[in-house]
């Protein structure tokens, strides 16, 4: 066994939808032991299962985490054990489409290698579970789901199509090396696509797939006529036609997927307006877009559309308030829109060559990740979350708006609470209670977020919990935002402990200086005491048993960490910064 061109490469490579790496030895105690040839197995049959499940990938069994090959030391019967596993109906059914084979590194130290395919099938394991590969991991998959699954695997088959009449002379040679050097894979060109079955040898020519004629071809639009990406610029908010037709500016991006993104952005980019705020007595620019938004939005029209769709094509709108994002064809099962505007972590494939070959070139990133963190950054920017909603039932849009949810000065409020894990939904409710006194109700809640009762009782009830709001009497239900009270040098240890108490209950008795911080009765009076005479507390309520303290004036007032610059800026209003 000759050392394998690509080990230098799997070594430093990211563990994440498309790649993986197992050790062969169990370092769970001391001495390193050599693991059970079965326990392998079943890793291997989990993993490529998963991937199988989803878009493909690679395993390599004898190489640490970190990328130190330390081998599979295991006799040969097992050796060929492992080797089998993924064709096992022991471990896996049906069995899955997988090239296995045994290399070596210059040392002579063995690994193991497999490179397992997208599946038009879905595989389960022999204990019937369904896996699906998530990012770094292997997650279960809800059975239900699971026709739905098949269903949009069956959608996966079209790009795997080969046009008539096309061949490996079709393809752009200099994309396809520029590809390859990107993904830094070893050997010609043509055998990267090869070995992602981009390409195909049949009767004794090297055919290409319709993926990659979309990805690579020197003239895509020959094999499919819309497949580049419609920019309209609209004057206005909405689209005018006739004698009012309201078009400032359009125009077509037309090249090769591998590229059409980058060309696509760097035509799109010069309209993404800057506006100037008022900000710590400075003018700064600001995107009327988070960047990430906008461009995640393209890259999935492109990576996830129906190809099959003839006649409609990728369309981006932008008007003077929003701009959306057209795509052919709607979310494949079991992905849906419900799904994706409820923010879920979820990633299914129509066009898994396509996604495979971007994600290799870093266009797509932190697959099923995506759209959640498109909502985090239009939040971010306190703008309103993307909308997902179906055009006439076969195309899906995406509308970002760029008008802001609050005013300059609520969103720095909010930056308060940046350090407390919180929804959308529940920072529009602390907005709203800014702008009211600092109550809500929740009634209030329901209308606010569209919700119905139970929706808005279990977020107050997580808001209670994190200690950002409290109900102004026992059973009340009227609740009051309480600004998060941090730790500063000049705190008192003793105090720092009990800010998390202080913070959820709004109060400190007694008991809960004892049970804090493991002192006795007599000791704890005297810790409240001395900071109530530091003015950290107040003492309320009667005396004895019924004794409670709440903040004090220096506790609620000097707070550095609130009212330095953080993420987003600084905390004070232009009448803060203006005085001496």
């Amino acid at each position: 066994m000759s050392p394998h061109p690509d080990i230098a490469r799997w070594t430093s490579a990211e563990e994440g939808p498309f790649f993986e790496r197992k050790s062969a030895f169990d370092r769970s105690s001391v001495r390193a032991r050599q693991r059970k040839a079965a326990d392998i197995a079943r890793d291997i049959a989990e993993t490529l299962t998963a991937m199988a499940n989803a878009d493909g990938g690679e395993l390599l069994i004898g190489m640490e985490n970190d990328g130190a090959l330390t081998g599979v030391p295991h006799a040969e019967d097992k050796i060929r054990l492992l080797l089998g596993a993924p064709k096992d109906r022991n471990y896996v059914t049906p069995p899955l489409p997988c090239v296995a084979r045994e290399l070596s590194d210059r040392s002579g130290k063995r690994l193991l290698h497999f490179q397992v395919d997208w599946s038009p099938s879905v595989h389960l394991l022999a204990d019937s579970r369904c896996l699906l590969r998530v990012g770094d991991s292997n997650q279960p998959f809800d059975k239900d789901k699971i026709k739905a699954l098949k269903e949009a695997k069956h959608q996966g088959l079209f790009e795997r199509t080969f046009p008539p009449g096309a061949g490996i002379e079709d393809l752009d040679d200099a994309v396809v090396a520029a590809f390859t050097a990107k993904v830094a894979a070893a050997g010609p060109p043509h055998e990267q696509l090869r070995r992602l079955r981009l390409v195909e040898a049949r009767n004794g020519h090297v055919v290409p797939t319709l993926a990659a004629l979309l990805l690579f071809g020197s003239d895509p639009a020959r094999w499919h006529d819309r497949c580049g990406i419609d920019f309209v610029r609209w004057e206005g908010t909405e689209r005018k036609s006739g004698a009012e037709l309201n078009i400032a500016k359009r125009f077509r991006v037309e090249a090769p997927l591998a590229v059409l993104l980058e060309r696509a952005f760097e035509a799109i980019r010069p309209f993404i307006r800057e506006r100037q705020q008022l900000h710590d007595l400075f003018f700064i620019e600001k995107l009327e877009y988070p960047t990430f938004a906008w461009q995640e939005a393209i890259v999935n029209a492109v990576a996830h559309r129906d190809y099959s769709i003839r006649g409609l094509g990728i369309e981006v709108w932008m008007f003077d308030d929003h701009m959306e994002i057209r795509s052919p064809g709607m979310p494949p099962s079991p992905v849906t829109l419900d799904a994706l505007a409820q923010r879920q972590h979820m990633h299914c494939s129509r066009n898994p060559l396509i996604v495979r070959v971007l994600t290799a070139m870093g266009t797509m990133r932190e697959l099923g990740e995506g759209v959640p963190r498109m909502f985090d950054e239009m939040e971010r920017a306190g703008c309103y979350p993307p909308r997902f909603e179906a055009i006439g039932g076969a195309v899906v849009q995406v509308t970002l708006r760029n008008e802001p949810i609050y005013d300059r000065f609520t969103l720095e409020w909010l930056l308060k609470f940046k350090e407390v894990d919180l929804s959308g939904d529940q920072k529009r409710m602390l907005a709203y209670a800014h702008a009211h006194d600092g109550r809500f109700t929740s009634r209030d809640f329901q209308k606010v977020v569209g919700t119905d009762i139970y929706g808005a009782s279990n977020a107050i009830k997580d808001m209670m919990r994190k200690g950002v709001v409290r109900a102004t009497e026992k059973g009340g239900r009227v609740y009051e935002v309480r600004e998060p009270l941090t730790a500063h040098p000049d705190m008192p240890g003793e105090l720092v402990k009990l800010l998390p108490t202080l913070q959820k209950k709004g109060r400190l008795t007694n008991a809960d200086v004892r049970r804090v911080l493991g002192v006795a009765r007599n000791t704890a009076a005297r810790l409240l005491g001395e900071l109530a005479a530091a003015s950290w507390l107040v003492h309320s309520g009667k005396r004895g048993a019924g004794a409670f303290s709440t903040p004090g004036s220096r506790l609620l007032h000097q707070l550095p960490t609130m009212q330095n610059t953080g993420e987003g800026g600084a905390m004070g209003t232009e009448t803060d910064a203006m005085k001496p």
